[in-house]
């Protein structure tokens, strides 16, 4: 294999990560801290990195959600537990649902695994960065495979940053951004009402907006429009290979064949939906 891209060990260390917003374990762990629903301990736990966050910084980094989702979890999240319980809930959760999954010997190198993906995450830039900062700041774990999940978050939300990033600099608004990425995708509509809060009248106003702009017509991306979602890809991959450059390229392939089975593992689990919003899919692990 030649050297893996940021975009390939993205797809593998991304569903390692996002047991955190799926799997049983990590979602019990977060009402057992105290949280009330799934999408208080959502935004609880994925901004709790930040200390007692906001819902506008919540709003601002996270990007995409509607302020109406945010405001209905933060701050109250914070009269029901601190930062400090949603940190080692998603922690906790995420490692016993990781040794649920973990097909027998995936887990033999994990030690290992995780040194790697940690020197690779803690070796990026922060600036301009706010997410991945926040976590980076954040003790590290000394168990292996909490090490692991710590370092895939660590890559994956300065990966987020740097996406968020390119959105911007392309005068694309987060809640367009899901019309932009579906339309690309061949992904329908009613994915993103439930777990994005899209209405029909909010999805046709984007469209709108993006075809006031000559990047859709008819319902499809224009080649302008293409062309748009193809330099926010490409800079986020560019960005995002920042925080692979202290490795050299047999580092890179031992990451990549390392988090690989387990990312299989988790997909093959059923804890995860085969497609996502955020553009992941399952099938190409």
């Amino acid at each position: 294999m030649t050297r893996p891209t940021a975009r390939q060990l993205w797809q593998v260390l991304e569903p390692i990560h996002a047991v955190v917003y799926f799997s049983a374990e990590p979602l019990a762990a977060l009402v057992d801290a105290g949280y009330r629903g799934f999408w208080m301990g959502y935004f609880a736990q994925r901004s709790a990195p930040f200390g007692l966050a906001t819902p506008e910084l919540v709003d601002a980094t996270f990007f995409n959600f509607t302020s109406e989702r945010v405001h209905r979890a933060l701050p109250s999240a914070w009269e029901y537990a601190p930062p400090a319980a949603a940190l080692a809930a998603r922690v906790e959760g995420s490692v016993r649902a990781l040794e649920r999954i973990a097909a027998p010997g995936t887990l033999a190198t994990a030690a290992e695994v995780a040194d790697l993906a940690l020197a690779a995450a803690v070796s990026a830039p922060l600036s301009g960065l706010p997410l991945y900062a926040a976590n980076r700041s954040l003790p590290i774990p000394d168990q292996p495979l909490a090490r692991l999940w710590h370092a895939c978050t660590l890559l994956r939300e300065h990966r987020g940053d740097g996406h968020v990033a390119a959105l911007v600099g392309a005068g694309i608004a987060g809640r367009e951004s899901h019309v932009l990425h579906a339309l690309e995708a061949g992904m329908p509509p009613e994915l993103y009402r439930g777990s994005r809060d899209f209405t029909p009248e909010e999805w046709a106003s984007c469209v709108a907006a993006l075809e006031s702009r000559g990047l859709i017509e008819s319902g499809r991306l224009t080649p302008r429009g293409a062309a748009v979602k193809a330099d926010v890809e490409s800079l986020t991959d560019a960005l995002a290979e920042k925080a692979y450059a202290s490795l050299n390229d047999d580092e890179l392939r031992t990451l990549y064949e390392g988090l690989r089975p387990l990312a299989q593992a988790i997909a093959a689990s059923g804890d995860l939906p085969m497609k996502t919003p955020i553009g992941l899919d399952l099938n190409e692990i």
